[in-house]
């Protein structure tokens, strides 16, 4: 195997700490093509489909790439701005804020990227771009707030897998969750707040997670907990009753059980309860998506005013609200504790020590 040097390297080089931000990734444009390549790096990763190799080549191939991408092509193109897709201009803002706010704290010492799990820029892309800035030591902060399998774990193999094709690793930490997270919970406490001193409280706040198979669950994903968890702890600093709020989840695919309860079927079946007005907010998206401005705000929003509701809301992702970003930050700094960049002084002495055993320069 080959693996990759550092061609930047010198002997004087002052080592930095690196930060990287991570998110799920997005096609390069709204067209069949570019989702069909999506969609199969994406829905490949044993991570997010754990069925039979073999078996799930076939149906992948066969028939899921054959018949997605359209519609998927068709969904992204509904959310589509000049500066292309939500994800991604959003993980760059927050990737830009947070930057701006390390920067005041430890000046050049510390530099941030972000890479995408699937698609680009990619999680690789941005290890070599922080690599390349000397960094030699690096913490991982995946924008998913609740840990899962299908998503955090998966960073982590990404990284893992680039990790085996260089000769130098960093020094390595990874934020595998950040669920209960002060910070995060006023900033969506807050976020819902102001919502509501803008344009009211409607009859029920739902708590919509994008969702996954039941049987991770079963099989021991913690995913299913944090949600609830994250929904307790908004739900207590909003002072809210049981009554006034509800958890469901969104986005399954195929046919096997979900975790429950659906928010598609949650949707149709409120206003048969006598409730007429809601307001959703999505806390598992740490930035809008696909899933949230197209499945929420529009899909789910027309299921239940066809299903007899009168007042539909839905509350943005924290984006990069300055409170998100704050929160972020902290929960960075907390994991850079003791951890100091390289010493200039230092570097010089290494640059003439090398110097004396002859190293090139």
């Amino acid at each position: 195997m080959k693996y990759q040097g550092s061609p930047t390297f010198r002997h004087d080089q002052v080592g930095k700490v690196g930060v990287l931000l991570t998110n799920l990734g997005t096609p390069d444009a709204p067209t069949p093509a570019a989702l069909r390549r999506y969609l199969a790096e994406f829905l490949s990763d044993p991570r997010v489909v754990e069925v039979p190799k073999l078996l799930w080549k076939v149906i992948l191939h066969g028939v899921i790439l054959r018949i997605r991408p359209a519609r998927s092509a068709a969904a992204y193109k509904t959310v589509w701005t000049e500066q292309g897709s939500p994800l991604l201009f959003h993980t760059q803002a927050q990737t830009d804020g947070i930057r701006e706010r390390l920067k005041a704290e430890y000046g050049d010492d510390v530099v941030v990227e972000f890479g995408m799990r699937y698609g680009n820029p990619s999680i690789s892309s941005g290890i070599e771009t922080l690599m390349q800035q000397g960094v030699r030591k690096l913490v991982v902060l995946p924008l998913y707030p609740q840990y899962s399998g299908s998503t955090s774990a998966s960073t982590f193999d990404a990284i893992a897998h680039d990790f085996t094709k260089r000769r130098w690793l960093p020094d390595f930490r990874f934020i595998s969750h950040y669920h209960d997270d002060p910070g995060y919970i006023q900033a969506v406490a807050d976020k819902i707040k102001a919502h509501w001193a803008a344009h009211g409280r409607a009859d029920l706040l739902v708590f919509s997670y994008h969702g996954v198979p039941k049987r991770y669950l079963t099989k021991g994903d913690p995913y299913h907990c944090e949600c609830y968890k994250t929904t307790r702890l908004v739900a207590e600093a909003l002072e809210l009753e049981p009554h006034q709020y509800k958890t469901t989840f969104q986005s399954r695919f195929g046919r096997e059980e979900w975790l429950q309860p659906y928010t598609d079927e949650t949707m149709k079946a409120l206003p048969g309860e006598g409730i007429k007005a809601i307001q959703v907010v999505c806390p598992g998206f740490s930035s809008d998506c696909l899933e949230t401005i197209e499945e929420i705000a529009e899909e789910n929003h027309e299921y239940f005013m066809e299903a007899g509701g009168e007042r539909f809301e839905y509350i943005p992702c924290l984006n990069s609200d300055p409170q998100h970003l704050d929160a972020l930050t902290e929960i960075l700094k907390q994991n850079l504790v003791n951890w100091q960049a390289g010493d200039s002084a230092k570097s010089a002495q290494t640059l003439e020590h090398a110097k004396q055993l002859g190293a090139k320069l």
